[in-house]
């Protein structure tokens, strides 16, 4: 049976705003409360409304269930009701150099496998960094569809049982590092970012069809951020960051609203934003920056008054930054190194300070009961206390790394490992 239609915006209405500002009606939301429908949660900014999950855990202790989870991804799973939406690359043909293009959805409470879907068998065109892997992108659903992006192998819709609904093929790009963007679903379009070496594009496509809706040409090179939607005084744009220029774009036109360049190249990170400004943020070690914009402007806003303040000593090259009751959060590069500023005024409160027990940070830091979870590629998750200064409350290993983005659903935590997904709850 399926679950009732519920566009993003309806349940979360989304992004109206966040740390500080969420409507009761989103706050008080059953599908907000119960699911994590997209890479970085209901509102798109890794916050956590309510839920509360352990601060403590190890293999022994708080390992609900784990589920090994065949070839490799950086895909976050994402919760809808009891189903648990995890895609992967497993190699498989001779020599293993094909691809399996995987859907799985398990069961949230045991972790066992659902329903299994390849969505295309494929060799990789082109060789990607080391670290990174073929499934990078996360998938989102609005509790009907279930949409996936396989970047170069394909874009594809499902319902909750796994019955392909449709599929795109939007050819094949040439990434430097491999892709990892991840689809947005604004109301009945989905919108997919396709920046590359070649000619860069930004989609939209009906969600219920697959029907291309409108395609804009981006001045971008490779880049693998993901599309932010913010509902702000009645109307919706979505904001992609950029290495030439962070652009909010109109999802009924394409048309783009404003525009803001300054942040340096290989654009990794998603924007984030309060009620009155977006952050945004580039940290390849050449050209780290971050700058606040100032919202309800129009056309080129570089070099005006709407950009807010910049900042240019230790931001994030892979994980998106947290902004949490006004702190913004984010890692040097991909070091476990922090900064904490305050979002009015981008002056620190703590800046690069080391995190004892992690080394390196791929995936991006999640706010939940005034707690801060950031999950290690050595597998160490550390849990912070939300403030302007550096407080850790626990360290928690397991056997497994994480390059994926935690997710929370109530009281639980979902951690994907390269080789497992855990999820971590009391029993």
């Amino acid at each position: 049976m399926r679950a009732p239609r519920i566009s993003l915006i309806a349940f979360g209405l989304i992004l109206c705003v966040l740390s500080n500002s969420i409507p009761a009606s989103a706050a008080h939301s059953d599908q907000y409360n119960r699911n994590w429908p997209q890479w970085r949660g209901p509102a798109g900014n890794g916050l956590v409304l309510h839920g509360d999950p352990p601060l403590r855990w190890s293999e022994e202790n708080h390992v609900k269930w784990k589920a090994q989870v065949a070839g490799k991804g950086h895909a976050t799973p994402i919760v809808w009701e009891n189903n648990v939406f995890l895609l992967t690359a497993v190699p498989s043909g001779s020599g293993g150099k094909q691809l399996s293009f995987t859907v799985l959805c398990l069961d949230k409470q045991t972790g066992k496998t659902l329903w299994k879907k390849v969505a295309r068998e494929h060799t990789p065109h082109q060789e990607i960094q080391p670290t990174n892997s073929h499934s990078s992108g996360s998938p989102v659903t609005d509790g009907e569809h279930l949409v996936v992006s396989f970047g170069s192998f394909g874009l594809y819709c499902y319902d909750l049982e796994g019955n392909q609904i449709w599929r795109k093929d939007l050819g094949k790009v040439n990434v430097t590092w491999g892709e990892g963007s991840s689809p947005a679903i604004v109301g009945d379009a989905v919108i997919v970012v396709q920046d590359n070496n070649g000619e860069s594009y930004v989609y939209a496509f009906d969600k219920q069809t697959g029907k291309e809706l409108w395609k804009q040409r981006r001045d971008e090179g490779s880049s693998w951020t993901t599309p932010f939607v913010l509902e702000r005084d009645g109307k919706t744009q979505v904001i992609i960051n950029g290495a030439k220029a962070v652009r909010s774009y109109d999802p009924a036109s394409g048309n783009v609203l404003w525009q803001c360049s300054g942040l340096g190249i290989n654009v990794v990170p998603m924007v984030v934003v309060d009620q009155n400004t977006v952050f945004a943020m580039s940290g390849q070690r050449t050209s780290p920056m971050a700058m606040a914009i100032k919202l309800g402007g129009s056309g080129d806003l570089t070099g005006t008054d709407a950009v807010l303040w910049k900042f240019s000593r230790g931001t994030s090259y892979v994980s998106s930054p947290l902004l949490y009751d006004g702190f913004l959060y984010f890692f040097q590069h991909i070091n476990a190194i922090l900064t904490c500023l305050d979002a009015t005024t981008g002056q620190p409160h703590f800046a690069q300070e080391r995190l004892e027990g992690i080394t390196s940070v791929y995936a991006s830091p999640i706010g939940v009961h005034d707690r801060i979870y950031v999950a290690g590629r050595e597998g160490t998750t550390v849990v912070l206390q939300k403030s302007k200064e550096l407080k850790i409350l626990a360290r928690n290993k397991l056997e497994d790394g994480f390059e994926a983005s935690p997710a929370v659903v109530g009281n639980e935590l979902f951690l994907r490992g390269r080789s497992h997904l855990y999820c971590i709850a009391e029993k």
